[in-house]
């Protein structure tokens, strides 16, 4: 399968979390994970400029750490940020006070209360102890722009089918993503428009 929209199932045992924010109104959410790094944050963020648009930057907080400037710069565009660990754990394979921990640790570098855990991955321990500090933001679509085996006009098209008014779609501020999400983005952003849908960031 060459794309994933979140079933309705796992939306209904999870609902404690956010998946999208279906008002019935146009409007879409774009976020980014795992920034912020040069190759690929600057990049977006002068795209976003110039499309004016503001979206969501669920950074990781080592990543803030190193590259401060550019994580200054989301900010002073406009985006929000969101916490997305400190060091990119898989909540699976780590203990809940540890998970938790790391989270705090990104909260020294990351001022915000919405959380998104890597890989979508979360014990129901660790949600349980976050929410009561966080918005667990998750997503509505997934754009795959860090598979290697589809093409960019692949991502593109899968993206813009699965959309509907809403969704919270996730792109990826890493290097191995970055062919396709600088193909699909600029184009999504466009078509979405002309379609009348405009652009929030996640609350």
């Amino acid at each position: 399968m060459r794309f994933v929209r979140i079933p309705q199932l796992l939306k209904n045992i999870f609902p404690s979390l956010i998946w999208d924010y279906n008002t019935g109104k146009k409007v879409v959410y774009i976020t980014f994970d795992d920034g912020p790094i040069p190759e690929s944050t600057s990049w977006t963020l002068n795209l976003l400029k110039s499309k004016n648009v503001k979206a969501t930057f669920f950074c990781v907080g080592d990543n803030v750490r190193k590259h401060s400037e550019i994580y200054q710069e989301i900010l002073n565009d406009g985006h929000a940020v969101g916490n997305h660990t400190h060091n990119h754990l898989r909540g699976f394979t780590n203990k809940t006070q540890s998970y938790v921990d790391n989270v705090k640790l990104a909260s020294h570098y990351i001022d915000s209360k919405l959380f998104r855990p890597p890989y979508g991955m979360i014990k129901r321990s660790q949600a349980k102890k976050l929410l009561k500090d966080y918005k667990i933001i998750m997503w509505d679509v997934l754009s795959e722009d860090y598979r290697q085996d589809i093409t960019p006009e692949e991502c593109y098209q899968a993206v813009l089918k699965s959309i509907r008014p809403g969704s919270i779609i996730l792109f990826h501020n890493h290097v191995k993503s970055e062919a396709n999400m600088r193909y699909a983005l600029p184009r999504l952003i466009d078509e979405l428009r002309s379609r009348g849908f405009e652009f929030e960031v996640c609350k």
